[in-house]
């Protein structure tokens, strides 16, 4: 749990510099004189987007990929690794209940469902953030993104029948921002006031004038007053809480399971966004301190879904009688989801990087294909873009719209930019590097390396030597084959594997060499981008590769001032991507774009499945599937 709180707080961390980067273009209006900024106006809708148009329009009466006839009936186990020991997702100590906080996103694979709601709802259809009518009906805000109104629902309830009302809005604020995980009321700072206008509206004026934080807002947990006045939101939770979500507690042994019903007459049950959504009658997720172990229990039928995460295991483990009978299916399901920018990146502020012409020789070093039949039996596609699965993603050499971004940087980025296409180097896979350490040590030989008595050495005689730092042991496996090839150079490559407190003090300070990291995934080029890659962001938690360009400043500066202009954002985002991957700031390793995902043959499932996601969400139990696996 504390590992947990940790990473929570640096998610939101990072969301407040993400929101203060884009902040800088907003608030460009405000310094123009009164005459020339635009008249605030009151903008009033049931649905908004962080850019573009959402995937449904106002009227919608579904997700097309929820089936509205779907029965409610079954019930659905999952796992868990772990424990737990109380109901308070938001304590800083304990471990709370898969379940007891609000659903997991619509766009994950296989999210929890969740005992709390937020003020309005995602789609699985949207790539972006994007939200819909649920418990505010609709929202009005200022066109300068200063304030925000939400107009409550008055049919939306709590599970004990009392009316969601304004004040638990309000209270649920100054409840999460004073009692809530550290960093909450840092991260929510942009909130100046809030008033309850009347019996269905609350309004949030804000200091700041940002879309995407004004947005975050419509993401927010609302709490039960009447319920949570009595118990603190920062410490463990022994009770099961009244929630508002579609699903209650109705059994549990603390550390072994924990049981969920949804409630009979759902208040929402008729909204759009929940018409054919979450149709099990229960869920159950039971506890194991053994992923194995829980891979056992799946086989035996005691799981009913298997998210599978090791290649190894899904190329050779699933043999057993009910895969082979059909009882048990596997889907390798592809999706359009942007892919995450995997790999040993580089702390380019250390002298024995600070060279290209060294970090792109050690690129030719590490050997994906032999990796990827060896190690991860052919599943995985190598990272070759910091948008991978978008438009923006860079192909060929520059476009003329590219060219008239990057000339007047040219004197400042890679030569290679102009002249060449970035292509990684590649193998056979049989371990045969011959031809890449050649290409390696040419390079080496340029930045003042040669080889001496096997070893790399610099002109002292200094051999080439670097740590690469693990935070988890699990990581060793592919360095090991890397460190290989960099002793066959004469390099020595030191792995540190520390614990997850230790890590994130080093992580955080950019005290290593090597770490193995990555950006993204990026849907478009954004303010996360900013975030990770400007010069403003390399004392932060981000920022991985300790990078400070002026070239790669002005690019994400300029980026930040067309968000909404695609004509000019496709060209820039992947000019910004060209720059990069020639930069050279890691050693891109790999992602997957499918599901990997195993399941007993009881589900009912859509015709369609949504464009972001697994759409689990809108499965149902089949009840001839159920009893015809029952009587086997």
């Amino acid at each position: 749990m504390r590992l947990f709180t940790s990473l929570l707080v640096l998610s939101l961390m990072g969301s407040i510099a993400h929101a203060e980067s884009h902040t800088a273009t907003t608030d460009a209006a405000a310094e123009k004189p009164a005459s020339e900024a635009a008249a605030v106006t009151e903008i009033e809708t049931t649905t908004i987007a962080i850019r573009g148009k959402p995937a449904y329009p106002p009227e919608f009466t579904q997700f097309k990929y929820a089936n509205v006839d779907a029965p409610k009936g079954g019930l659905f186990t999952d796992w868990v690794m772990g424990t737990f020991d109380n109901f308070n997702p938001y304590a800083q100590r304990g471990d709370a209940a898969s379940g007891s906080g609000t659903p997991g996103a619509r766009s994950s694979q296989i999210g929890p469902i969740g005992v709390h709601e937020r003020l309005m709802q995602s789609s699985s259809d949207d790539l972006l953030s994007v939200y819909y009518p649920f418990i505010a009906e609709k929202i009005t805000y200022n066109s300068d993104f200063s304030a925000i109104t939400f107009h409550l629902d008055k049919r939306a309830r709590f599970h004990d029948g009392e009316r969601i009302k304004p004040s638990d809005v309000k209270f649920s604020f100054e409840k999460l921002t004073s009692e809530g995980l550290p960093g909450l009321k840092q991260y929510y700072s942009f909130v100046e006031k809030i008033e309850v206008l009347d019996d269905t509206r609350v309004k949030f004026s804000l200091n700041v004038k940002d879309k995407a934080r004004m947005m975050a807002l419509c993401g927010f947990t609302v709490f039960a007053e009447h319920f949570w006045k009595d118990h603190r939101l920062d410490e463990p939770l022994k009770e099961p809480p009244v929630g508002s979500g579609a699903y209650k507690v109705s059994d549990y042994k603390f550390g072994k399971y924990v049981k969920y019903e949804r409630v009979k007459d759902y208040w929402a049950d008729d909204l759009p966004v929940m018409r054919g959504i979450f149709n099990d009658a229960e869920v159950q997720y039971d506890y194991y301190l053994d992923g194995t172990v829980a891979f056992e229990a799946f086989k035996a039928g005691h799981i009913d879904i298997w998210e599978e995460n090791t290649s190894k295991r899904w190329a050779t483990g699933y043999d057993f009688p009910a895969v082979k009978d059909g009882r048990v299916k596997q889907l390798n399901v592809v999706h359009k989801n942007p892919l995450r920018a995997q790999g040993f990146v580089f702390n380019v502020k250390q002298p024995i990087f600070s060279d290209l012409r060294v970090r792109k020789a050690l690129t030719y070093l590490m050997d994906f294909e032999w990796m990827n039949k060896n190690l991860f039996y052919g599943q995985y596609i190598r990272v070759d873009s910091y948008f991978m699965n978008t438009a923006y993603k860079a192909t060929g050499l520059p476009s003329e719209a590219e060219l008239k971004i990057l000339e007047p940087i040219k004197d400042k980025i890679p030569a290679s930019v102009f002249t060449e296409e970035f292509k990684l180097p590649t193998t056979k896979g049989d371990g045969n590097i011959r031809s890449n350490l050649r290409q390696a040590l040419r390079l080496f030989k340029q930045a003042g390396w040669t080889v001496k008595n096997q070893k790399l050495v610099d002109k002292d005689g200094k051999q080439f030597e670097f740590e690469l730092l693990l935070g988890s042991s699990s990581m060793e496996r592919v360095a090991l084959p890397f460190r290989n090839n960099l002793e066959r150079a004469g390099i020595k490559m030191n792995i540190r594997t520390v614990d997850s407190s230790q890590y994130m003090n080093r992580s955080t300070g950019h005290d290593y060499d090597m770490v193995v990291s990555g950006y993204g995934p990026f849907a478009y080029p954004s303010s996360g981008t900013n975030q990770q890659f400007h010069s403003d962001s390399v004392d932060s938690s981000y920022n991985p590769a300790n990078l400070t360009d002026d070239a790669v400043d002005h690019l994400m500066e300029e980026m930040l001032k067309v968000q909404d202009d695609d004509e000019k954002l496709i060209p820039l985002g992947r000019a910004i991507d060209r720059v990069l991957m020639h930069s050279y700031l890691m050693i891109p390793q790999w992602n997957s774009s499918s599901y990997r995902i195993a399941h007993w043959d009881k589900f009912g499932k859509p015709e369609l499945r949504p464009d972001y996601g697994l759409g689990h969400e809108a499965w149902w139990i089949d009840a001839d599937k159920a009893a015809k696996l029952n009587a086997n």
